[in-house]
């Protein structure tokens, strides 16, 4: 990546008038502007439709037939955000893997406290595996709060003894840890990320619940069991932590577990990969390990 195009990705995220600890109405208006610097890339076709009355939006290349299924949970700190926001990272996902990419609109907090995006994805994993919508492999992935929700799911689908578990886990930035500990990033140079917010938006989520839940916390939980996971995060990013921790986890509970850090970038640098080469590097990685795992 050159210097320029990291210069200017942090200058979009720095110029983003965004608080993710801010009032939740005003921020939800800002982030969706802020995200909508990455564009949705050519070559997808995106429908609306219901899980088993869940809203959310089927991604897929229209070049192909896709043989395998990528259940996608956005973020936004459980409070902003979207499936049509992120509709631009998950996109590119079905554009690399030519999967049928299926983001999920789940409730969010402070008007939905936990549980209620658990259930969400509970019931869309639920339609999903009921056929309606194709028979193909499903893996599931999902960006900071959505890679949290995402291995939530996978766990509470476990802890249930009915559900199968999905082909594998692809990780975006996971926030894993909403104990919120102080850590060493603490001084600020993640523009989009810091400890005040995301223990703001950890109250609202949480509403009186333990936070040290394995189903809130994932780096807390017994992952045994679990399926193989891709975790990816940037090296300037405040939430390295927890994806070095949650890998940590998984692999000490026998989980297969891949821990990928891209030097010198930040959160969810992914959803740059239209301006950054990482991005676009770090996406055809996470497509090859899709394809391992669902094909």
């Amino acid at each position: 990546m050159s210097q320029q195009q990291r210069d200017t990705v942090a200058q979009i995220l720095r110029n983003a008038p965004v608080d993710l600890g801010g009032e939740v109405t005003e921020q939800r208006e800002l982030f969706a502007k802020m995200v909508a610097a990455n564009p949705v890339p050519d070559g997808v076709r995106i429908e609306s439709l219901s899980l088993d009355g869940i809203p959310a939006l089927s991604i897929e290349p229209q070049a192909t037939t896709p043989d395998s299924t990528v259940l996608y949970f956005h973020g936004g700190c459980f409070v902003v955000g979207s499936a049509r926001a992120s509709a631009g990272l998950a996109a590119n996902l079905a554009r690399k893997t030519g999967a049928r990419v299926i983001s999920v609109d789940y409730r969010l907090a402070p008007e939905h406290p936990y549980p209620a995006a658990l259930d969400d994805a509970l019931t869309a994993y639920r339609a999903l595996l009921g056929g309606e919508h194709g028979t193909a492999p499903i893996a599931v992935a999902g960006e900071s709060a959505g890679a949290n929700l995402a291995t939530a799911l996978i766990l509470a689908a476990r802890g249930l003894g009915d559900l199968p578990q999905p082909a594998c886990a692809v990780l975006f930035s996971p926030w894993a840890d909403l104990t919120v500990p102080h850590l060493p990033q603490d001084a600020g140079l993640d523009p989009v990320i810091n400890a005040g917010a995301l223990r703001t938006r950890a109250v609202d989520y949480l509403a009186g619940a333990d936070p040290r839940d394995g189903l809130l916390s994932p780096v807390h939980a017994d992952l045994t069991g679990l399926p193989p996971m891709l975790i990816q995060a940037g090296s300037e990013e405040y939430l390295l932590d927890d994806a070095v921790r949650l890998a940590a986890r998984a692999a000490a509970d026998h989980v297969p577990v891949t821990l990928d850090v891209t030097p010198r970038v930040l959160h969810v640098f992914q959803a740059f990969a239209a301006l950054l080469e990482e991005g676009e590097d770090a996406l055809t990685r996470a497509a090859a390990f899709l394809h391992t795992h669902t094909h």
